[in-house]
Parts: structure tokens; C-alpha cells; sequence
């Protein structure tokens, strides 16, 4: 599982970050993390305030009392690449033969949404795409070939080491939000789910 943790200054100084990239599930490694990354920055959770990792961060504000942000997983993977001349299309590998995909344009020193998030046929997707467009994300991996195939040379593809959302780039979305005072009560706060869950698909199909 990919996951991370980062902290920010109050200004969007990057104090400290760790990236994961582990068999085992967000769950198991995130306390972990997340007291290691408080170490190597001096800080106690007292003193900071939690922006992501639903059950975990819910249950964080409760105890220190700390507001909390919730951040879009695409919105925030657009982050890793800030000022991008061309969109910036995700694609996170959704099964199926979809992928969970949005298109964000920089504009204004922020990203704007151009294409929703929507779990989608690469195809569909591809063929709603004008022009050069910057893709990332392991769905872009996966569908490399018909990528490559619909779009030719005005296909851009990130580095590796830009093709997972970074702890960082959640954290500065997370502070912008912030400051904006774009808060979530943590009793409302509830995951965003594209697509519905396989066993809510099969309780569907039996009613």
C-alpha cells in the first residue's frame, strides 16, 4: 500500500516527510509513521493540526481537540506539479478495466477541476482530453499502450518518483484549505467514494 506523512510549517515549509510503499495496510503502518515523522520534526501531536487519513485523523481531532481537513486524493495528486504548463490528468488503476481519473488545469496559483472525478474506461477518458496533458498515477502505468496509442506525442508522462500523490503535496492542500476555513466538523466527515464498493453493487442487485 502507498501511503505517507508529512508536516508543514504555518507558511507551507516543508518540516518533515516519510512515503510508504508496504504490504501491509494503511492501518498498521500510519501511528507508526506518524510518530516517527513527528520525531524527526520535534513536535508533539499537541502542537499540530491533522489534516488526512479519515478513521485515524477523526480520531485524532477528538482527542487533541485539533481542526481537520479533508482532502481529495486526485485533487491533491494534481499538487505534485505545481505551475504545470499543460492539465494534469490522473489515473489510479480502479479494476475492472477503469480507472479513477480527474483532469486539473493550473490556473490563479491553484488547480481548477476541468474534469470531475469519475471512475471510467481509459478510453472514455482519454477521448475527452484536448491537446498536450501531463498524466501520472499507476492507472497511466497500466494503460500505457492505449495512451500512447490515442494521444501520441501529446501525451506527457511524470517521472517515477512524481507518479504517486506525495504526503507533502496532501499537506500543503490540506493548509490551504485551512486557512481558507474550509474545516470539517469530524462528526460529518464521511470518505469520498467514486465508485460504489463491490458489496454494495451485489446488495443492490439482490433487493
Amino acid at each position: 500500500m502507498l501511503g505517507g506523512v508529512a508536516v508543514l510549517d504555518g507558511v507551507g515549509g516543508l518540516i518533515a516527510e516519510i512515503r510508504l510503499n508496504v504490504k501491509t495496510t494503511h492501518s498498521e503502518r500510519l501511528m507508526t509513521a506518524t510518530s516517527q515523522v513527528l520525531a524527526q520534526a520535534g513536535l508533539d501531536l499537541a502542537e499540530i493540526d491533522v489534516r488526512i487519513g479519515m478513521s485515524t485523523v477523526k480520531g485524532l481531532s477528538y482527542s487533541t481537540g485539533r481542526p481537520m481537513v479533508t482532502v481529495p486524493t486526485l485533487e491533491a495528486f494534481a499538487w505534485n506539479f505545481p505551475f504545470s504548463m499543460h492539465p494534469v490528468c490522473l489515473m489510479l488503476d480502479a479494476r475492472r478495466g477503469e480507472v479513477y481519473s480527474a483532469l486539473f488545469r493550473w490556473k490563479d496559483d491553484c488547480y481548477v477541476r476541468e474534469i470531475e472525478e469519475t471512475s471510467i474506461h481509459p478510453e472514455k477518458m482519454l477521448a475527452r482530453l484536448d491537446g498536450d496533458v501531463l498524466f501520472a498515477g499507476e492507472g497511466v502505468t497500466l494503460y500505457m499502450d492505449i495512451i500512447r496509442e490515442k494521444l501520441g506525442q501529446r501525451a506527457w508522462v511524470a517521472p517515477p518518483d512524481k507518479m504517486v500523490p506525495a504526503p507533502s503535496a496532501i499537506a500543503m492542500l490540506g493548509l490551504r484549505k485551512a486557512l481558507a476555513g474550509e474545516l470539517t466538523d469530524p462528526m460529518d466527515a464521511v470518505p469520498f467514494y467514486i465508485r460504489r464498493s463491490e458489496a454494495e453493487v451485489k446488495c443492490g442487485q439482490s433487493l
